[in-house]
């Protein structure tokens, strides 16, 4: 009988569940380290919420543990790279909470907006004063919300139900899906932050969202606005905000999360005015741990009595023999969709791709999730595989279509995809050279031989002689070396596609000076993986 362990505070229904499915199950609070790692050896499956941090360490001996459960969203305390490693399952609890932090986000807002805490410690103190504590009221104004996903959709539909203009900034929620729903959307937080009321984040932390609001944000908007936290630590700098409510740059501030957990005493949101502090509590309800605390126990038992994988975070629940025959062809649908997120200008609408040649014989499902997770995995950063990339490409109204035609072209093998936005439709296509070495063969009208791996500067010129030569003579100037470069034209002196294949990121400086030459159009730098590197889920 598979044994799972309960590492952390579970409900009762969960507990229930797994043994209700024939499970053997044992609860151990408290573990660290070796005692930890020992424990984990015995048992077959693990469910674990927040406390216990399950490092490289105990994972470098795993036993027979097979799977792990997070009963929530977040997996910052399991090391799911060394999981991966050891062919160990990662799963989460995605939407549980949702609600729960939602509501939380309302009721800091609605804390803020009439200012409820300070006028209770008042009255607790022995005071009266109305006149002191006149609110706002939110009905009319306008909600800025970063990121439409699960929670976000949630807050913003509790926020239209108060009268409340919601405007949207997602990289993948289109100007006709927001208005479906009754919003707006803004393209950049320039845009965004001098126009609302309210600024809510609901982004995972990574290093593109680490401080996206600072000290230059928060001087974009008006002085009467408030901002919430209910997401993530650190995606709303500390100090600038702190900094920002002590200057009067805006009116209040509800955080309920820190970028050190328990707070520290010497943390600057302490003792900074208009502000209303929560213990991350936005999936403290009992609804929330119930339902967390029964989707882990349903995810675990479904892995090990049926060998269904869902809400994995770092493998996908594909069939390995059919995977092995594709892998190479996985590899470079993932590129391309990487390289068409970076490429895309505008929210995505739609993304087809066109299996050609031999291609279109072969198990064409895996390549499209491949694709897709590639296309969102460079916005969201995290949590992205072969078994969510369709589910969250649709939950952001994004349309994936595939077509197949088994005749073949120029090549044995193709795949040919095109990504469409509000501003026009970009097209790329890529092979495999001796069914191993990944290769983009046409970008829009043009073709070529480029690689898809590491650093590349993609730009449109006209054909016109000298130009490559200036390029590389400001990259030698700036100490970046060119590894490769392809150019694609269709007639000699007209419109002409770029790409060198750089040794490291270019600095800003020297893409700006590329961008000056007068027959430059457009520059992109793109960012893709080393030649060979593959994601946690597919090596």
């Amino acid at each position: 009988m598979p044994r799972v362990l309960i590492a952390d505070k579970l409900e009762t229904s969960g507990i229930e569940l797994l043994q209700a499915a024939g499970l053997e199950v044992e609860t151990r609070l408290g573990l660290k380290g070796a005692e930890l790692a020992a424990a984990l050896r015995e048992f077959d499956a693990c469910i674990v919420r927040s406390q216990p941090k399950i490092t490289a360490e105990c994972l470098e001996n795993p036993g027979k543990l097979r799977a792990i459960a997070r009963a929530g969203v977040g997996v910052d305390n399991v090391d799911v790279a060394a999981a991966t490693r050891k062919g160990i399952v990662v799963m989460n609890t995605p939407g549980g909470n949702s609600v729960s932090a939602a509501e939380h986000t309302i009721a800091l807002m609605l804390a803020l907006a009439r200012r409820v805490s300070v006028a209770d410690a008042t009255m607790k103190a022995g005071g009266w004063d109305r006149n002191k504590f006149v609110g706002t009221e939110v009905a009319g104004k306008t909600l800025g919300v970063i990121g439409l996903g699960r929670i976000g959709r949630e807050v913003a539909r509790r926020a239209a139900g108060m009268d409340m203009k919601i405007i949207v900034l997602d990289p993948f929620v289109t100007a006709a899906r927001a208005a479906e729903l009754g919003y707006s959307t803004a393209t950049s937080l320039d845009e965004l932050l001098p126009k609302v009321d309210f600024l809510t984040v609901h982004v995972p932390l990574s290093a593109e969202t680490k401080s996206l609001i600072g000290a230059r944000e928060l001087g974009m908007m008006k002085k009467t606005a408030r901002v919430l936290n209910v997401a993530r630590g650190g995606i709303i700098d500390e100090k600038a905000l702190a900094d920002a409510l002590a200057a009067g740059t805006i009116a209040g501030a509800g955080i309920d999360v820190f970028s050190v957990e328990p707070i520290v005493a010497d943390n600057p949101l302490v003792k900074a005015p208009n502000i209303v502090l929560t213990p991350h509590l936005g999936a403290s309800t009992v609804e929330a741990q119930e339902n967390v605390a029964v989707e882990a126990a349903q995810l675990i038992a479904d892995f090990l009595l049926k060998g269904q994988v869902a809400n994995a975070v770092n493998m996908a629940a594909v069939n390995p023999a059919e995977l092995a025959e594709v892998r190479p062809y996985v590899d470079l649908a993932r590129r391309l969709g990487l390289l068409q997120a970076q490429l895309a200008h505008g929210p995505i609408r739609k993304a087809t791709l066109n299996y050609k040649g031999e291609l279109a014989g072969k198990k064409t499902r895996l390549l499209t999730a491949a694709f897709t997770a590639g296309l969102l995995e460079y916005r969201l950063s995290q949590g992205v595989n072969l078994v969510n990339a369709e589910v969250l490409a649709r939950e952001r109204g994004i349309e994936i279509a595939e077509s197949s035609n088994p005749k073949k072209g120029d090549f044995a093998t193709l795949l040919q995809v095109e990504v469409e936005t509000e501003q026009g439709t970009t097209i790329a296509a890529g092979t495999l050279f001796g069914d191993q070495y990944v290769r983009l063969v046409q970008l829009d009208s043009f073709r070529m031989e480029g690689y898809l791996d590491g650093v590349l500067l993609v730009f449109t010129h006209r054909d016109v002689p000298g130009l490559i030569g200036f390029v590389g003579t400001i990259f030698g100037n700036h100490k970046v070396n060119i590894a490769q470069m392809t150019v694609g034209r269709q007639t000699a002196g007209g419109e002409a596609i770029g790409i060198l294949n750089l040794d490291s990121l270019p600095p800003e400086a020297a893409v700006n000076e590329v961008k000056a030459h007068p027959q430059i159009s457009n520059v992109t730098v793109v960012t893709l993986p080393k030649a060979g590197e593959l994601p946690a889920w597919l090596g």
